[in-house]
Parts: C-alpha cells; structure tokens; sequence
C-alpha cells in the first residue's frame, strides 16, 4: 500500500481529477476519487489490458458504450424495507436498466464476432439484461410524477369518468358564472380549486345569495371561496375518483416495486461493472488526451521512460525526457542547476509509475517500461516545487527516517535535495551514508543533490550512476534535458551573474574554492560539452539518415510510377497495331474478293499482284511489330531457355511452353496452346513458376503461311477437310482474326454437314451460320471466333 502523504507528493490526486472530467456516470467518478496503485504485477497488467481495449474500442466508434445513468444504488438498497418507490425512482431505475442493456450488447456481441472475448467482453458478460422490467417500467411510467393512463385498465377507467365528471362540475359553474342572477355577487368570473373543491370567488357581503359550502377565504377576508350546493354532490363525486385514482396508482407502483425487488442485488451489482467499464473507458480518453502509450511492465524494477512528458505542464512548454533505472544500476544521483528540471524529473519517474501501476497509459514514447513496486518513497518539497511547500532540514529527516524503516529491495525511493539545509560537509556526509544504506537494501533509488561528493561516491560505487540536467552556457538558461553518465555542474556563479550578481564577487568567489574542486569541475565542464557535442552530431547524422531514406523511397516511388507508365503505352502501342493490321488486312481481303469478282481481268495476273500485296503486308506487320517487341518489351531477351520453361511470346502476346533449346539459328520451339511454332530467342520473356510438361501434338504451324478471310475445301472429304479446318483456325486466331468464310459448296450437303458438326465442339470457334444471300447461301458456313 502506498502511503497517501505520498500520493499527494507526487500529485496524483490532480491526474485522478483529470481522469474524473472524462467519466461518463456516477460510479466511474466515484471509482476516479477512490482509485489507488495495485501493488501486484497480474492486477496491474489486468487493468491496462482493460484500458488497452477501452482504447481500441474508443478509437475505431468514437465513443463509449456506457450512457450515463442516475445512481440508484441507495434505493436499491433500502428496497425490501419500503412499500413502493415513487414514480422518479422507478423511471430512473429504468435509466439504469437501459444503460446495462445497452453496454452489453454494444461490447459482448462485437467481441464474440472476431472470436475473441476480451477482456472488457467478459467484464460485460457479467452485465444482466431485464429487458421485461425496463419495457413494463417505461409503459407505466410517463415521467416523475405521473402514469400513463393505460398502465392498467383500473387506472384508464378511472381517469375517463374523473374527465367527465370534471367536465360536469365545470360545465355547472360556468353556468353560474356566467348568469345574470349571479355574476354580480362574484368577485371574479373564474373557477379555482381549493382543498380538491372547486369553488368560485364570491364577495364577503353576498355570502348568503350563493348557498353552498366554505372552502377558504382571501388573507383580506373579503372575498370567500364557496362551493355551490349545486355542485356539491358532483365534487363527490370526483373527489371520489380522485381518491380512487390515488389508490391505483400505488397499487401499479407497488407491483412495479414487488417486480424489481428480486433483482435488485443484480442491478446493483451490474451498475458497479458499468462503472468499473466506464472508468476504463476514461482512461483511454485521458490516454487520448495526453497522447500518451501502455508502458511494458515488469516487476524487476526497470524503469525506462522514452521522451515522457510531464502530464501537468502544458503541452506547448513541457520539455520531454529520458529516464532509465534498475536496468544497470540501482541508485542515480541527479546533479544541475537550480530551476533546471531535477525536481520534475523525480516527480516525473515517481508519477509514470503510480500511474501504470493505476491502470493508466503514461505520455510518453513507445519502448517506455514502468516496474510494479510495492512501496513508493518520496521526500520531495522546498521553494522549487510545483506544489511550492516549502521544507526545512528536520522536515526531511523526519521522512527519511519513515522510508529508512520501510524501504527494501521491491521499493522506488525518490529523494531531493538529499542533504540540503544544514552544514554542506555534514549533510554531504549524512546523504552518502543514506544512499549507502538505501543501495546495500536494494532499493530503487533516485535522488538530486548539489554536493560535489555526492558526485564523486556515485562514480566510485558499482550500481550507482551520475546524471545531469543540461545548462545552456552559452544562454545561461537550462535546457531542462536529462543526460545519463555524466555528472552536471550547479552553474551558481553563471546563473548568479545573469541575475545581476558582480564580475568582481563572482571572482572572488572563485578563489575561495578548493583547487582539485575547480579541477573536478572544469573535468565535468569539459565531458558535457564533449557529450553535447556527440549528440548534435549524431542528431545530424540522423536527420542525414532520414533524408537519405526519404529521396531513396521517393526515386523508387518514381520508377514504379515510371514502369507502370510503360507498361501502359507498351499495351496501348500494340492494340493500336493490331488493330491497324487487322483494319488493313480485312480491307485487303475485302479487295481481293472484289478483284477476284471481276472476269475480265486475268486471274494469273491477279494472282501474282495479290500474292506480292501479301508479302509486302505480311513484311509490314514483322517490322511494326518487331519495332513494339523490342522498344517496348519489359524485361531483357534471355540468353538461353530449357525445355519446359514458361515464356511470353511477345510478337503475339501469348504464352508459350519451351519444347526444345535453341538451335544454331537462334530459334527456339515453343507450343502455345495446341500449336507448334519458332520463334527467334530475342521474342520470348521468360516467366517465373514450374516447368510445364510436354504435350505431344502432331500439328505444324508455319507463320510463313497466308491467312485469308475464307478457306475453299470443295472437292475434299469430310474426314480430309477437318485437319484444314482445324489449322486454318487456328491460324486465322493467331493473327486475330474475328470472322472467316469455309466454302464447302452445296452439292450433297454431306461436306457442311460434317463440318458444322465439328465446329460445334471446336476450342477456337465462338458461333457460325450458313451464309446468306450474295455470301454464297448454303455453299458457305460464316464462322465467329473466340
């Protein structure tokens, strides 16, 4: 247990009030005032592991699932010793109800979804739903005073006739009020209410011109509230009602109350889960708010803060440090000038930890690594404090001798100005022997001094480790940074000659100091500058690094970016060729169909001059593509492939198996689909991925040979035609062609016949007609390729 002198010395009560601000119900900010360290390793990684998923849950739906509810605990408890609860308290435990079920769903359901029930997900599952008593609370109940009329069928009957009869009373009095005989005795044309009666105002001196019952009078005494004998038996009446209401009211708020009473002790108990879920919610607000991270916990005694931050000083001013102990020593003794961050610094060391050891996330960076102690020790308090309490020697005798009784190996003790307030050679003397003592327990100890010996016992003992805050001497101000393995100077005489202090004090000042303690401090002087110096350097060097990365990243984001754009041009390149080829080629076969038409041209002729028109085309369409394969093609030519290796045909963009290696020409084999070809080495890309294996098929391709748009097989038979259908096929599909002619004649019919059948199951053939008229009708079969 942690003393609560200590607590308040460490200013945990002002994170506990900060923590309140984000609670959401009554419960969670009764728990913010009550919360206290743990003192055990499992429950404190219990409550961050809760905080943890507070966080996450907080940061992916913006909000928390607990809605805040009136505390009802206290009728709750004094449940079983009433009759019933009034109408407020019904409706507000009604709240709570609401709240309970709400939460349950919104975090036990998400949970169970991702097959992972959390650790707020369990918490939750202990929530009990009484979704029977919040739908008959919210039916009965129309808000703090009242009911609804159809909370029973008793209380809808009474409240009609009670209107009616309410009707009839007024109907009667306005009758008198507004007669001629007797609005003259009325001090006011009105109708009020008096002890549940009605009445009218009827001047004290015509008391006896309106007969009927005295109900009150004004303070004057001049004005009587009577109630007429005509109306006295219809008042009856509904004073009657009146009361008849009253009773089922409380019978309704008594049933209520009876359904409730069984689960009271479950309501009660799901209200301190809610708070308990809400408080860690808060925490994760809180976490938010100070941009603060879950510390590592041990229970060693490592205490390793990366660049935290003091949680109460304002952002835009805090200045962020780094702290470790208990990982190569026990004891570190903290030297600098006065106002430059030793105090905070043990308060900062001090808090980090009550903190993690509450629940709560610490400011500060990722790697930051926070013990569970069993005991905290602070003497921390003079005139540099935040709290600015002021302390004398005795003061601080007085609590080191509370912490020397108690301190052990499992302790954080944290010391400040050890020593301070009495003879220097005697307090320096009484602050190594504490420290001494502290070290042989094996407790954690931090302390802050401006002794010179102190400085010196520290570097000639094993476990215990020099520090310093930085002072900017050429500023004369303090940096408030924390540097491990150096002691620092007091800078006395600099701060006091920025203070106004003058030259010639200050030297002689100087002379009455010891020799080897002016050595001993120019020492000091020099390995801080030295130190200084090394890490502005190695700061640079960092943001070289950096630099260095981010212009490497930004080049190869670049040629990707570049690679992608080729990869693009390369593909628009070759559909613009293809379609220029096939464009082309289709016009040319067009032309030749006509030239062929015409009978007084000779055919040998024609022959020739078509077949030259070919090869110069077919010539053509090699160079174009030949420029696109090779400015354009990604990656290199390979300068060998193996059979079975898979390849890219670049000329026609297909892939290809290898079938054999290269010969002494350069051309490689290779089987694409179901067809054989050569291909020069320089027009394939090898592609990654196992070999494939070989596939034995009997049919050759030649690119040397012509594709028409129409294939003539009159004369041949069906079982001959079917290899010259299937070739020609295929190569009309290699050179991208959409639609060709078979002319098979129309003789039989046997011929179209037997090849419509075959194109029914052939790979490459999308769908096929027979032709129409001018396309050579049933001579011809059009057929539409894949």
């Amino acid at each position: 247990m942690i003393a609560k002198k200590v607590l308040k010395t460490l200013e945990y009560d002002k994170i506990l009030a900060k923590l309140k601000l984000h609670c959401g119900c009554c419960v969670s900010r009764e728990l913010s005032e009550e919360l206290v360290p743990q003192t055990e390793l499992d429950d404190v990684r219990a409550d961050l592991l809760l905080t943890r998923e507070a966080e996450t849950y907080f940061l992916r739906t913006g909000y928390s699932p607990v809605d805040d509810f009136p505390d009802m605990r206290s009728a709750l408890k004094r449940l079983n010793a009433v009759l019933f609860l009034n109408c407020e308290e019904l409706l507000n435990i009604g709240k709570c109800l609401r709240a309970i079920r709400i939460a349950r769903e919104q975090l036990v359901p998400s949970s169970m979804e991702n097959g992972d029930v959390g650790a707020i997900a369990n918490l939750a599952s202990g929530l009990i739903m009484h979704k029977y008593l919040e739908d008959e609370i919210n039916r009965c109940i129309l808000n703090e005073d009242d009911l609804f009329d159809g909370a029973s069928p008793a209380l809808a009957r009474i409240r009609r006739e009670k209107r009616i009869a309410n009707e009839k009373v007024r109907e009667k009095l306005n009758s008198i009020i507004r007669s001629q005989t007797y609005s003259k005795y009325l001090q006011d044309p009105l109708i009020t209410i008096r002890n549940g009666r009605f009445v009218v105002p009827v001047k004290q001196e015509y008391r006896q011109q309106i007969p009927g019952l005295i109900h009150d009078q004004s303070g004057s005494g001049q004005t009587l509230f009577v109630e007429p004998t005509a109306v006295v038996e219809l008042g009856n009446e509904f004073k009657k009602l009146v009361i008849e209401e009253q009773a089922e009211i409380e019978r309704i708020l008594t049933e209520l109350t009876a359904l409730i009473k069984p689960s009271a002790n479950d309501i009660y108990e799901d209200l301190l889960i809610l708070g308990k879920i809400d408080l860690s919610f808060a925490k994760a607000k809180l976490s938010k708010e100070m941009r603060a991270v879950e510390p590592e916990i041990n229970s060693e005694g490592r205490l390793k803060i990366v660049r935290g931050r003091h949680p109460l000083i304002a952002n835009y001013s805090v200045v962020p440090i780094d702290i470790r102990l208990g990982i190569d020593f026990r004891t570190l003794i903290v030297t600098g000038p006065n106002t430059g961050g030793k105090t905070v610094t043990l308060k900062t060391a001090g808090l980090f930890t009550l903190m993690a050891q509450s629940g709560m996330f610490v400011p500060a960076n990722v790697g930051t690594e926070v013990a569970v102690f069993e005991s905290v020790f602070a003497d921390i308090g003079d005139e540099q404090s935040i709290e600015q309490s002021l302390s004398t020697f005795s003061s601080h005798m007085k609590n080191i001798v509370g912490i020397l009784e108690d301190a052990d190996e499992n302790s954080l003790v944290l010391l400040d100005e050890l020593g301070a307030g009495t003879d220097p050679i005697e307090g320096a003397a009484l602050a190594m022997s504490i420290l001494d003592e502290l070290h042989s327990r094996g407790a954690f100890t931090a302390a802050t001094t401006h002794y010179s010996e102190i400085k010196a016992f520290a570097m000639t003992h094993d476990g215990m480790e020099n520090a310093s805050m930085e002072f900017d001497v050429d500023k004369l101000c303090p940096t408030y940074r924390l540097f491990i393995g150096i002691p620092g100077k007091s800078n006395a005489f600099e701060i006091s000659r920025r203070l106004g202090i003058s030259e010639s004090i200050i030297e002689s000042a100087r002379a009455f100091i010891k020799k080897e303690d002016t050595d001993f401090e120019s020492i000091l002087s020099d390995a801080e500058r030295t130190k200084r110096r090394a890490e502005e350097e190695m700061e640079l060097a960092e943001q070289a690094r950096a630099e260095h990365d981010r212009l490497v990243n930004e080049l190869k984001a670049e040629k990707e970016k570049f690679e992608q754009e080729k990869a693009v041009l390369r593909q628009k390149a070759r559909e613009e060729a293809k379609k220029i080829v096939l464009d082309t080629r289709r016009e040319m076969e067009q032309l030749i169909v006509k030239i062929r038409s015409i009978k007084s041209i000779d055919q040998r002729e024609a022959d020739r001059v078509i077949q030259q028109t070919r090869d110069a085309l077919r010539k053509s369409e090699s160079d174009l593509f030949d420029e696109i394969q090779y400015k354009t093609a990604n990656g290199k030519p390979p300068k060998s492939v193996n059979p079975g290796d898979r390849v890219t045909v670049v000329s026609v963009d297909k892939e290809a198996t290898v079938l054999a290696k290269p010969d002494r020409n350069g051309e490689v084999q290779v089987q694409i689909g179901i067809i054989k070809m050569s291909v020069p080495l320089n027009d394939i890309r090898v592609l990654g991925g196992k070999q494939a294996a070989n596939v034995n098929v009997k049919v050759e391709y030649n690119p040397a040979n012509t594709v028409g748009l129409e294939l003539d097989i009159r004369g041949k038979l069906v079982d001959e035609a079917m290899p010259i259908v299937d070739k020609y096929l295929c190569d009309a599909h290699l050179n991208g062609l959409s639609e060709v002619n078979i002319i098979h004649g129309k003789g039989t019919g046997a011929l179209r016949a037997g090849i419509q059948a075959y194109l029914k199951n052939h790979p490459r053939v999308k769908s096929f007609r027979n032709g129409n008229y001018g396309e050579g009708d049933y001579g011809v079969t059009v057929v539409t390729l894949k």
